[in-house]
């Protein structure tokens, strides 16, 4: 073999990438790990357990995707999570992933796979009750560690006062906690709502709606990842820091899409993507803040319009987002919801 022959052998191909992408999409397993991938991410063992493998097993499969840059990562503390990787246009082959995922999204996910995710969140969501039933009496001095109410009080109505509804006869607040934002919506609509699954939190909201003399707000006990068929569609539902809270923020979106009437607008207060692990164990976090990117393609994927935006910076070294999307006009969602 000549020297230029050697060389050219030790060289990459440019079909090298297409190479390890046909590869990592040549095994059902893997495709099927993409397809729970879509709108969330696992760690290796949340993997093993969905799918029913060894752990090593598992960690191979991973590698093959992220080699061939189909899924990435994300280190939370002493976890790493995996994520689908979304094509990236500057790549030669990054037409070949999208219509990968596109095909792969146009796929149910089957009764098996749903279910066994559905457990992981279950678990999830198992962890964060516990939490709250443990440190009830701490969770507002343990808030704080991360940002005190008032830091965003303001932005945060300043938000909702210039919001274009179309009425403003019901407003939903999704886990009020303690209720210290409930007087404020109250003073803004004709009726408010407060969603929350720690029956002790919804008991000191209603003590101080009490307090405060307020006769149209009504504190319900209710888990917002569930349907909620009896309550009606309201103007505007807001969430103040409870997403990171959740087992599934993708789907908990779309339960808060189903809240909302034609117009109507969903308001996300959030942190933003950050570092801070201790915040799992102190806290009861299950995610370390949010991408905007993620917020808007998973609320695009609920059937929501992104609006605004507006962030705060802290000086514990967190940054708060304000995020406002809202739902299409009857007129241009063609059916009635």
């Amino acid at each position: 073999m000549t020297q230029n022959a050697q060389l050219a052998s030790t060289l990459p191909s440019l079909t090298d990438p297409l190479a390890a992408l046909c590869k990592a999409a040549g095994d059902s397993l893997r495709l099927d790990i993409l397809r729970a991938l879509r709108n969330d991410s696992f760690g290796v063992l949340e993997l093993a357990q969905i799918f029913a493998m060894r752990q090593s097993g598992m960690s191979h499969h991973l590698k093959v995707l992220a080699n061939a840059g189909l899924v990435r990562t994300r280190r939370e503390g002493n976890s790493i999570f995996y994520r689908r990787s979304l094509p990236d246009a500057t790549k030669r082959w990054s037409g070949v992933h999208e219509q990968l995922l596109n095909g792969l999204d146009e796929l149910p996910l089957g009764t098996d796979l749903q279910q066994a995710i559905n457990v992981i969140h279950s678990q999830r969501a198992d962890m964060s009750r516990q939490f709250f039933a443990r440190f009830a009496d701490g969770t507002s001095a343990q808030q704080d560690l991360i940002a005190h109410f008032g830091l965003y009080r303001e932005p945060l109505l300043g938000l909702i006062d210039g919001l274009r509804l179309p009425a403003h006869q019901q407003a939903i607040e999704v886990g009020p906690g303690e209720g210290g934002f409930l007087p404020d919506l109250a003073a803004r609509f004709d009726r408010v709502i407060g969603l929350d699954n720690a029956a002790s939190m919804l008991d000191r909201a209603r003590q101080q709606c009490a307090d405060a003399g307020l006769d149209n707000v009504e504190c319900l006990l209710a888990d917002a990842l569930a349907a909620q068929p009896t309550l009606p569609l309201a103007d505007c539902v807001v969430s103040n820091m409870v997403l990171h809270h959740m087992p599934a923020p993708a789907e908990a979106l779309k339960r808060f899409t189903q809240l909302l009437k034609p117009g109507g607008s969903l308001i996300l207060t959030e942190l933003c993507s950050h570092d801070q692990s201790w915040v799992r164990d102190t806290c009861g976090d299950l995610w370390l803040g949010f991408d905007q990117d993620d917020l808007n393609r998973w609320a695009i994927d609920a059937g929501l319009v992104p609006g605004g935006s507006l962030y705060i910076g802290l000086r514990n070294g967190f940054q708060i987002q304000l995020q406002h999307y809202f739902t299409p006009e009857l007129s241009t969602r063609g059916t009635a919801p």
